[in-house]
């Protein structure tokens, strides 16, 4: 019995010696984004326990709140609220000032055996220290205590503007979904928040000088469905925020130090505007609150100087309920035809004198001159104007700030211009184009591809640049429009993981960015997106195939990876992948046709099944060479792209489609020995919205030593009209001509060098992009 009894005390021993050591957590400083300098120090952990005190400077405000923000973030995690106090006991978190620092955002997070320090140079520094340590702990850990190891972390942001923007014209969001939005940009170090509230689309604003702004133009009768404007859902759609509303969202902005950008979109997108106020049109309208997505060609009468003061009268309004130091006034997308036709606008033109020249037609300077109006009326009340980077046709003020969107030319000639510059190209940082290649099981999207790891390869300062002018580029800013996005969870499946690549692209310097370290460290992010219950697109723990062709030995190598060490499972005869097929260990050599298809398997989560076809034929893997410049936006990828056996999905900035403007695509392609041919496949993107159309013509041509070449098959095709209704498509063109023998093949895709009538850009060269070429 008394041995029976000692081991039953020795049994419960373990037990409480075994919950204890459960009960204490492990806090990990590999958070995202990644601070500057990460030291790790000699001595004994802190240990965070309910008894723990939160400690701010007397009489700081400011510094309280963050102690209070502290509180609630610990909580999150942990399940129970510290204490806080101005007055420093033992085993306390203290808050406090004095770093000494240029820049306000910098911190020091000092962790010791006795206490953890947090000092900033700025109360922002202080709070952006707080994230860091909030990061730190486990996602979920209730009632644990928290053990740190001592560590002096200095950090400070490498950009001054770290944006998010987001569209609420195109589909009105809920006040709390903009307060969920700006909490997220907190955790993630973001600190302004780009707040798109005009469009052709609707009106989100109330501005009490012109109330049929919010009654009529906050509302239309119907929306296109997935961008046929024919296709109408019926169903009436709108909102808009009162000033008590925004006002109230400003002060919940700033205790998160989160700056406000408003954006009143100018002197176009203004359809919202002209149905709610038709005299301001260059017609007078009727005009309606569009229902379609795209540019509207009715813009604003500018000629006219009512429109002048109406502008200046909703600005005056903009300017007293926020007060950001930038207010954004758009200037993008100003069809200019109604303008061409207006008296009263060609009048305009005439009294300021303005005319056309090589650089610009007068409509344009025109713009200018609308641009530089309102940029001068709001600098003369303490602000200063941002514009995407059409502003700088015709020229603007000095102190106008370029938000560079189409791609990151406009930013790199306005810094050349001595101009501020936000970097948010779309080639980076769209977040309404798809972030996979697998289109078809995703949402519906605008388009385009943008990955997490496309979005942490931004570099915002342009290689070109001199050392002297990267101080003009103050951040990136990533944009969400949200035609195509009218759910709180089809916002945030956009946005998240890809939030937090940009992350770091805004706040860590690139010496210390590196991708697969950041993968790694994205674990714990998912947890606090589980916890926050965020509807994260979950890319990054499915199986990411990295495909090298390799013309040497001809075989095309996958290199499978995911987050964490899950298991990755792989078939090749085109089977759905499980458990019971082959585990995969090392890089696959695939050197004949298959479809490689791919799993990774948790306990908790079994990963998308991922797959690629592979088709070989004699072009597949040969030396390939261009014979004719391909576009600067795509002399990046390389020639194997079309004829690495794999055939693109139907997005045309991928990387898998090769795109010409202007001039015809032209390779040659070594068969490397005589063989005898008899078909030549080229497969083409269509999507005539983005102005890519097929080929005009192709031709095959052959040769026997790679310099003379004589044309065995030339086909012309003239029906450009078939893809009028085209949305998007991909096209295979085939020549079939009589068996011949040779080595070389030169094949030609002759581009659309005139657009036709039916339109929008008539008359322009049209993009041809090729993505495979086949020999058979």
């Amino acid at each position: 019995m008394k041995n029976f009894r000692l081991v039953g005390i020795i049994a419960l021993v373990i037990m409480f010696l075994s919950s204890c050591k459960q009960c204490v957590k492990e806090a990990s400083y590999q958070v995202v984004p990644l601070p500057q300098e990460i030291l790790p120090q000699d001595g004994a952990n802190f240990i965070m326990s309910p008894k723990t005190v939160v400690v701010f400077p007397a009489d700081n405000e400011k510094m309280k709140r963050n102690a209070e923000f502290l509180v609630e973030y610990l909580a999150q995690s942990v399940d129970y609220k510290l204490k806080i106090s101005d007055v420093e006991t033992s085993n306390n978190i203290v808050l406090k000032l004095g770093l000494e620092n240029e820049n306000p955002e910098a911190y020091q997070l000092t962790v010791t055996l006795d206490q953890i320090t947090i000092q900033g140079a700025s109360e922002a520094g202080v709070f952006y220290g707080i994230q860091t340590l909030r990061k730190s702990l486990p996602a979920v850990a209730p009632k644990a205590k928290i053990s740190f190891n001592p560590v002096i972390i200095n950090d400070l942001p490498r950009f001054k503007y770290r944006g998010f923007h987001l569209d609420v014209a195109r589909h009105f969001a809920s006040i709390d979904f903009v307060k969920r939005t700006i909490d997220a940009l907190a955790l993630h170090n973001l600190n302004h928040f780009h707040f798109h509230l005009t469009d052709d689309q609707g009106w989100r604003i109330e501005i009490k000088k012109y109330p049929k702004l919010t009654e009529i133009g906050a509302y239309r009768e119907s929306t296109c469905i997935k961008g046929k404007s024919e296709d109408q859902d019926g169903i009436p759609h709108g909102g808009f925020y009162t000033q008590e509303e925004l006002r109230e969202l400003v002060n919940y902005a700033t205790e998160r130090n989160v700056i406000i950008v408003p954006e009143i979109d100018l002197p176009g997108h203004m359809l919202a505007a002209l149905a709610a106020y038709p005299e301001y049109g260059c017609t007078g309208g009727p005009y309606k609150v569009w229902g379609q997505w795209g540019v509207s060609d009715e813009v604003l009468c500018v000629g006219k100087e009512s429109t002048m003061n109406f502008l200046e009268d909703v600005l005056t309004e903009v300017i007293d309920i926020f007060p950001s130091q930038y207010i954004h006034i758009g200037g993008d997308e100003c069809p200019k035809k109604s303008w061409k036709k207006c008296e009263t606008c060609q009048a305009k033109i005439k009294e300021l004198g303005i005319k056309s020249d090589k650089k610009h037609t007068a409509e344009e300077y025109l713009q200018s001159y609308v641009m530089t109006r309102m940029e001068n009326f709001i600098k003369a009340k303490g602000r200063r104007i941002i514009g995407w980077d059409e502003i700088l046709e015709g020229g603007l003020g000095p102190d106008a700030i370029v938000m560079s969107w189409r791609g990151m030319n406009g930013g790199t000639e306005a810094a050349l211009q001595d101009h501020e510059v936000i970097m948010t190209p779309n080639t980076h940082v769209y977040f309404d184009y798809y972030q996979t290649r697998d289109t078809e099981n995703e949402q519906f999207a605008i388009g385009g591809f943008n990955s997490v790891e496309r979005v942490y390869s931004l570099e915002p300062v342009p290689s070109i640049l001199e050392k002297d002018k990267h101080h003009l580029i103050i951040g990136a800013q990533a944009n969400l429009w949200c035609e195509y996005l009218p759910s709180d969870s089809a916002r945030e499946y956009m946005i998240y993981p890809r939030l937090a690549a940009l992350s770091e692209v805004d706040w860590t310097y690139p010496e210390n960015k590196n991708y697969n370290c950041f993968i790694k460290r994205m674990g714990k992010m998912f947890d606090i997106y589980e916890r926050e219950g965020f509807n994260y697109a979950k890319h990054l723990l499915e199986v990411s195939m990295i495909i090298s062709p390799n013309i040497e030995n001809e075989t095309v190598e996958f290199n499978l990876s995911t987050l964490g060490d899950a298991p990755i499972y792989y078939t090749l005869d085109g089977s759905e992948p499980t458990e019971n097929s082959t585990l995969y260990t090392e890089p696959l050599q695939i050197n004949s046709t298959c479809e490689v298809k791919t799993v990774a398997i948790r306990p908790d989560f079994t990963s998308k099944v991922k797959s690629q076809e592979i088709s070989f034929n004699k072009a597949t893997l040969k030396p390939i060479k261009f014979s004719k410049p391909v576009h600067n936006n795509y002399a990046y990828i390389k020639p194997e792209t079309l004829i690495d056996g794999m055939v693109g999905d139907p997005i045309f900035n991928t990387g898998a489609w090769i795109g010409y403007l202007g001039t015809d695509m032209q390779a040659v392609i070594d068969l490397k020995e005589m063989q005898k041919i008899s078909s030549v496949e080229m497969t083409l993107l269509i999507e005539p919205g983005n102005y890519i159309f097929g080929a005009e013509a192709m031709k095959v041509e052959i040769s026997e030593d790679g310099e003379n070449f004589k044309t065995i098959k030339y086909e012309k095709y003239s029906d450009v009209d078939k893809w009028k209704d085209v949305a998007k498509d991909i096209e295979t063109v085939v020549l079939n001509f009589d068996e011949v023998e040779t080595r070389y093949v030169r094949v030609t895709g002759e581009s659309v060098k005139c657009m036709p009538k039916w339109h929008g850009a008539t008359g322009e060269p049209a993009w041809i992009f090729v993505g495979e070429i086949s020999i058979k």
